[in-house]
């Protein structure tokens, strides 16, 4: 028996095109960049409860310390801070004495406060990153308005908390289904460096991954360590 390929032919082009053409990956540039530091206030810390406090905490100021790294410019925003919702912590102050801290008064989404939003037009870039508390709402409202606007926008999804892991899911997938890009924070970070040789490459990130992502920090560590003073052991040296 015969068959007639033919017919197919379409079919097979037509999708092996869709394979090739129908995806565009946007990478993040240093160049092009802003790092919104978003209502990641002490007393809301305490709404964060998807992640532990500590490895929570830690996430906050790594994420805040992009912008030092990588020579972001940087807009901080607060809501009421002078009540219950409290300042931003002072080690993310300290970073960026000089950068604009948008005090809202009453606006929840941060995007309708004047102040705000000229700041991130003054910086002149399309690629935000922006991390807060809590995710549904701080993040969530303002990537979704920056995407309305026409920016192309990177929620760090580890420097995002909220009060519930179920909650954090939908709001993430909120974000995505609008085009949002949800990212890990060394995700953006690599997407950030690109290659180990740049600047920054190494020498700037290990020590940042040492202090913020120990897990990879100690990969440096034990690197280091194998080189200055490392001995094979009996039975390693047969390994393949």
């Amino acid at each position: 028996m015969k068959f007639n390929m033919m017919p197919m032919v379409p079919l097979v082009l037509s999708l092996t095109s869709g394979l090739t053409n129908g995806f565009t990956y946007e990478r993040l540039d240093k160049n092009d960049s802003l790092l919104v530091i978003l209502d990641m206030q002490e007393g809301l810390f305490s709404l964060a409860r998807d992640y532990d406090a500590t490895v929570y905490r830690d996430a906050l100021f790594a994420h805040a310390a992009l912008g030092k790294v990588f020579d972001l410019p940087v807009v901080m925003s607060t809501s009421s801070q002078s009540g219950p919702n409290g300042p931003l912590p002072d080690e993310i102050l300290k970073m960026y004495p000089d950068a604009p801290l948008i005090m809202r008064q009453g606006e929840v989404n941060a995007w309708d406060n004047p102040d705000f939003k000229q700041a991130v037009i003054a910086a002149n870039k399309s690629q935000i990153i922006v991390a807060g508390i809590v995710t549904e709402v701080c993040t969530a409202f303002l990537a979704l308005s920056l995407r309305e606007a026409g920016y192309s926008v990177w929620a760090n999804q580890e420097a995002s908390g909220t009060t519930t892991s179920y909650i954090r899911d939908m709001a993430n997938e909120r974000m995505r289904s609008a085009g949002v890009n949800i990212l890990s924070y060394f995700a953006i970070v690599c997407e950030l460096m690109r290659d180990w040789r740049n600047v920054p490459g190494a020498k700037e990130i290990f020590p940042l991954l040492d202090q913020y992502m120990p897990a990879y920090g100690m990969v440096a560590r034990a690197h280091r360590a194998a080189i200055q003073n490392g001995t094979i052991v009996p039975g390693e040296d047969i390994l393949p």
